[in-house]
Order: structure tokens, then C-alpha cells, then sequence
């Protein structure tokens, strides 16, 4: 078995991936986490592979995107078919994009992207992409349900790295499983993207093709994105709208989702028009939300962002203040810059999830600074505030975080062990969350059913 060192002296310099899978015969094989290095690069061209295969959910029913990557120009082509038909029968044409990483060697590649439509719901899929110079493996997806009676299961975390990935085998297992429907990660990929002139980046996205490649990969912007304006993941990722995935919205079950970048509030050399614009999107998007018909269809309104509002870790971040600029916004820009909390707040925002800390905790139903729970029995039924929900615990180089030994009231379980956070949005009144540790053999050590019989605003009168 080769060490990380002497692999990479081995093969080049390359990183190797930590996934493989395998395809004989026509019929695919279930695909094992490994530890160890591997020959994957020793004898392939870099240039000849399609690599780096993921899919995202563009927001329209009946659709899914395809994102890989080559080292050389080439069609960008998706072959597909229902499961148990004639195999790749449908073929679809999109395009790509050239990306030089910013670093020393300005390495290109080239990201290609293909939309297929006209899906049948709940109808399983078999790919691959590529052209007639070479294809990817084969994978499969299940096309989305765009029924409101449909209830999707998510596994969301944030802050996974290439090194210490360590949740990520039990999330591949569990993916190919079919447990869930759709993936969130919650900022911070590779630890980083654009280490080792993009090298990192590339290794991370193999590894998480294991799972990526099976169900769309919904992702928001951490700080570990930040080198060279985010580039690596505004150019790697292929999320809804027109922001490269900065921000944006989209629907699935009851549920209208949100997903928003913190950073605009601490990397104002990229632009403080940022973070008004997607100030002004937010209050837009949630008040299109708060239509009387489109929150009766869709009444769960759950965000996503990476530095989280709230948390009692002891690392002196900016949750860990009272004046957090997520929450409250900065009064040291002109025109000073609004926080997010009062705007979530005003528009009944049920669910917040958050990354960041690299640990797990659940907060009471909290605003401004000060617990509003349905009850003291039932403190998650028909809440008065917002739950909050920090998972960035799946597992990077820099290891968990430590706690402040004195929370503040509004926190109410915590864990520092390894692990990532399942939910369901079962109904339009009933809302599962669970946390599972990674350290305790998938254990689950958490668990809420937030509960409400009514939405919006007016539901913390």
C-alpha cells in the first residue's frame, strides 16, 4: 500500500481518488469507499478521462443537469435511458466552458454542462457523458417527484475535505441505497479547491462523484471557497439562476428552499454591491414566497448558508459574538449593510441550516438572542421563532471544534463527534430532522420533529 507521499511520487505528482466503482457486463457494481492509493493515474491520460461527474437539480420539474470535466476540448454529450430499457437511447448536446485555475501553472480544463428534460417523475435513469472520443462510467439517478405530495429525503452537512473525509463512505453507502433524494453540502469543499493549482479541487470532486453523480448536489458558498473571487467553486458547481450558484431558490415537495452566501458579509474586496444585490434578490424571493397561493403549496420556506447566525462554539468566530454580521448586519459600510436575521424572521423562514463550526448543534426556536419555543412540552410544535440547525461536522483536515463550556440558552444539544444531518419534509405541517455520528457507527444521537400548523409570519403571533 503506497502512503499519500509515495503515491504521489509514483504517479507524477497526481492525486489519487479515494472511490472507484466498477462497470461489467451492463450492470454496475456497487461502489466502495478505499483508504488506500490505488494505480488510477499511472497508466490513464489525465486528458482522455471524463471525470468529475455531478448533477444538480436546475429548479424545473422533469429536469436534471449533468457537470463533468475534461482536460482537453471536447462534445459535450449525455447518453441515457430508462432503467431496464434499451440503454443510452436518448442523446442530449450542451456545451462547455474553459476554466484556468488562477494559480502558478494556470491549468485549464474544460466544464460541461448538459440540461435533460422531459423526465418522468419518480423514473430511475442510466447514464453517461462524454463524446466519441471517450465516455465516463455509467451511472444512475432517479429524476425528481414534482408533486406536492411528494416527501424527499436530504443529507446535508458542510465542511468536508479531501483529507479526513471521514462521513464520506457512510454517505456514499446510504446514497446508493437510495435513502435520499437530494444532497445539501453547506459550503467548504476540499480544504481547498484551489490547493496545488486546482489539484485538490479536482480530487475532491472525484471522490464525491461516488455520491454526486447519483443525486443532484445542491451546494452554497463557504470561506474555504474564497481564493481568486471563488472561481474554483463558481465555475465547478452548477446550481439554479444566474449567480453562479452564489444564490438562489428552487422548489421540491412542500418545501421552497434558499440557499444564500454569507461571505458577501467578510470579503467585501470582491465587491460590497454583493451583498445588497443579494439582499435585495432575498427580500424579493421571500415575498414571491409569502404569495397566499405559493405558501399554501409550498409552505415550508428552509435556507441555507455557511456561516451560521448563532453557535456556541469557542473559536471566537463571528457566531461566536453577539453582533454576528450574518445576523445583524455591518455598520462599518456605507450605506451600512442589513443582517439577515430580521429579514428571515419577517418572512416566516421555518428551517435555517448552517455549517461553518465543525460541529453539531440544535437551537431552540431563537430571535434575537432570546428563546421562543411552542411550548415547554413541545418546544419544536407551532415554535415562535426560526430553528436553527449548524451541521459542519462531516469531516476535514481541521478537525472538530471545541464548545464554550457556558452556551447561552438558546442552545440545546450538541456534539462534537463526526457526522452529517438527515431530514425529511414528510408533510406540509411535519418536518423530520436527525443527526447521525459518524464516530458511533451510524448512530443516530439527535432528533427533532418540528411540527406547525400554520406558516409564515403569522405564525409567531
Amino acid at each position: 500500500m503506497f502512503s499519500r507521499d509515495a503515491y504521489r511520487k509514483q504517479s507524477g505528482g497526481k492525486q489519487a481518488p479515494r472511490c472507484c466503482r466498477a462497470v461489467h457486463r451492463g450492470f454496475i457494481k456497487p461502489l466502495y469507499y478505499v483508504s488506500h492509493y490505488n494505480a488510477w493515474s499511472t497508466n490513464r491520460n489525465e486528458a482522455t478521462l471524463r471525470q468529475q461527474v455531478h448533477l444538480s437539480y436546475p429548479g424545473v420539474p422533469g429536469s436534471m443537469e449533468v457537470t463533468w470535466t475534461t482536460f482537453n476540448s471536447t462534445n459535450s454529450t449525455v447518453e441515457y435511458g430508462l432503467l431496464g430499457a434499451r440503454l443510452f437511447d436518448t442523446s442530449v448536446q450542451g456545451m462547455s466552458t474553459l476554466f484556468v485555475d488562477s494559480g502558478d501553472e494556470k491549468r485549464a480544463m474544460y466544464i460541461h454542462r448538459v440540461v435533460l428534460s422531459g423526465l418522468k417523475p419518480a423514473s430511475t435513469y442510466v447514464y453517461h457523458c462524454g463524446s466519441d472520443e471517450g465516455w465516463s462510467e455509467v451511472f444512475y439517478f432517479t429524476a425528481l417527484n414534482d408533486s406536492l405530495l411528494f416527501s424527499p429525503k436530504f443529507a446535508l452537512y458542510g465542511d468536508l475535505g479531501n483529507e479526513n473525509p471521514q462521513s464520506l463512505a457512510r454517505l456514499q453507502k446510504e446514497t446508493q441505497r437510495g435513502m435520499y433524494d437530494v444532497i445539501l453540502h453547506i459550503g467548504d469543499f476540499a480544504y481547498d479547491m484551489h490547493e496545488d493549482n486546482g489539484r485538490i479541487g479536482d480530487e475532491f470532486m472525484r471522490q464525491i462523484q461516488a455520491i454526486a453523480a447519483y443525486v443532484p448536489y445542491m451546494t452554497c458558498p463557504g470561506n474555504h471557497e474564497a481564493t481568486y473571487n471563488f472561481s474554483n467553486y463558481r465555475n465547478r458547481f452548477s446550481m439554479p439562476g444566474q449567480t453562479e450558484g452564489l444564490w438562489y431558490s428552487w422548489n421540491l415537495g412542500t418545501v421552497h428552499f434558499i440557499s444564500v452566501s454569507t461571505e458577501v458579509y467578510f470579503y467585501l474586496e470582491f465587491g460590497l454591491d454583493l451583498l445588497f444585490r443579494q439582499f435585495a434578490w432575498l427580500k424579493q424571493d421571500l415575498e414571491e414566497a409569502n404569495r397566499p397561493e405559493n405558501r399554501a403549496a409550498r409552505p415550508w420556506v428552509v435556507t441555507m448558508g455557511h456561516r451560521p447566525m448563532y453557535c456556541s462554539d469557542d473559536d471566537q468566530d463571528d457566531c461566536t459574538r453577539f453582533d454576528s454580521y450574518v445576523r445583524l448586519g455591518r455598520n462599518d459600510t456605507r450605506p451600512p449593510a442589513p443582517g439577515l436575521e430580521d429579514l428571515f424572521y419577517h418572512y416566516g423562514v421555518d428551517l435555517e441550516l448552517w455549517a461553518h463550526e465543525h460541529t453539531y448543534e440544535r437551537l431552540w426556536p431563537v430571535y434575537k438572542d432570546k428563546v421562543y419555543n411552542g411550548s415547554t412540552e413541545h418546544p419544536y410544535v407551532n415554535p415562535k421563532a426560526p430553528v436553527h440547525i449548524i451541521t459542519g461536522s462531516a469531516g476535514c483536515r481541521e478537525r472538530t471544534d471545541r464548545f464554550n463550556p457556558h452556551p447561552k440558552d438558546w442552545s440545546a444539544f450538541r456534539s462534537t463527534d463526526y457526522g452529517y444531518t438527515r431530514m425529511q419534509a414528510v408533510n406540509a405541517t411535519h418536518l423530520y430532522l436527525e443527526q447521525v455520528s459518524d464516530d458511533q457507527d451510524g448512530k443516530v444521537i439527535d432528533s427533532i420533529w418540528l411540527l406547525k400548523d400554520k406558516h409564515g409570519p403569522s405564525a409567531w403571533l
